[in-house]
């Protein structure tokens, strides 16, 4: 087996050999399914409740994705600001640090205040939960153009515009990719959040519900499913960073792509 097919096949051949200690490990020191089930128990409980996990499923991804989607328009648009004008980051800044820091978990009662239970509060907490790695990437990736190519391009006559539009943005890319696949997991999280506290549909709902109920296996299931969405949302931005920023990266140097 050459190196290249091992390093293909190494998640998959770590994944399943998790699953089978977990399993062995459930079995040997014969653990109650109340405290931790088996996988071959969460998975039996997928199979039972497909048609609800699927539908709960889309619901928590389409959810996540319309937050992380506000959140890449939003964080974009002030990660420019921010980045660009000192004045701006002096002022904003400090207050995007100071609610940042406040548990979202806090601010998802206030939400349902003033937009009721549903969906509208999920998607506004994976919105101001994943906000933030892509304002301050975007700016980090604006800040830190090299004074001297500012110096030559003004020399030979770009405008302040000209330089943000045409070397600026794009030396952010490979900033701007990094931190997508940062935030669209972020995203999951927020939603997940506000399912737990004041939903009636998504995977935080089931897996609340189930508990409830004593139904570990069930919960174990939302959770795997969970995982599965976010790995997967986190592969296709890892591939669409892969496309568009190869020329920031050598092969050699890059083991997330």
């Amino acid at each position: 087996m050459t190196n290249s097919t091992l390093e293909r096949l190494a998640p998959w051949l770590f994944t399943i050999a998790l699953f089978v200690i977990w399993e062995a490990a459930c079995r040997i020191f014969k653990i109650d399914p109340f405290v931790l089930p088996a996988p071959s128990e969460a998975f039996a409980a997928m199979y039972q409740y497909r048609w609800p996990l699927m539908r709960h499923s889309f619901v928590t991804l389409w959810t996540t994705m319309a937050g992380f989607t506000l959140a890449v328009v939003f964080g974009i648009v002030l990660g420019l600001m921010v980045g660009w004008s000192r004045t701006i980051y002096r002022g904003i800044y400090p207050v995007m640090i100071g609610f940042n820091s406040i548990p979202k978990v806090a601010i998802v009662p206030i939400l349902v205040v003033w937009f009721g239970i549903g969906e509208i509060p999920a998607i506004l907490t994976a919105f101001l939960i994943s906000f933030f790695p892509i304002v301050v990437n975007v700016a980090t990736g604006l800040a830190t153009m090299e004074p001297e190519l500012e110096d030559v391009l003004r020399a030979l006559g770009a405008r302040k515009l000209d330089i943000m539009l045409k070397v600026g943005i794009p030396r952010t890319q490979p900033y701007l990719f990094g931190s997508l696949k940062v935030a669209i997991t972020l995203a999951f999280v927020g939603t997940v959040v506000s399912e737990t506290i004041a939903s009636n549909a998504g995977l935080g709902f089931v897996m609340v519900q189930a508990g409830s109920n004593f139904q570990m296996p069930l919960v174990f299931a939302g959770l795997l499913l969970l995982a599965v969405e976010g790995i997967a949302m986190y592969a296709v931005f890892a591939a669409v960073e892969s496309h568009f920023t190869r020329w920031a990266f050598r092969s050699s140097m890059s083991a997330a792509a």
